[in-house]
């Protein structure tokens, strides 16, 4: 069976949606069949999107898109210094 993926706006909307039904009586694993999820993924969702609203989602997602440009900015940085690395070793003169 094919997984479905879920934006993190769907995410937060069926974990508000599970909190509405847990706190109306209902347990753990028949709101999340309820909301068409396993209770893994909701413990999962929960750690990671629990008690965040929209503005707080909109900055973890500005927050990974600066991390994703950090880390390519890094990346060539590393490689700029091998490169300069070898060449001055191929340079250097042997004694």
């Amino acid at each position: 069976m094919a997984r479905k993926q879920y934006k993190e706006e769907d995410i937060l909307r069926l974990l508000r949606e599970i909190e509405v039904h847990l706190n109306s009586g209902m347990d753990v694993a028949s709101a999340c069949r309820q909301a068409g999820i396993s209770d893994k993924t909701y413990y999962v969702w929960r750690r990671k999107y629990g008690g965040m609203g929209r503005a707080k989602l909109s900055e973890l997602k500005a927050l990974e898109k600066e991390n994703q440009r950090l880390k390519k900015i890094v990346a060539d940085l590393e490689l700029d210094k091998l490169i300069l690395k070898e060449s001055l070793d191929y340079l250097k003169p042997q004694a």
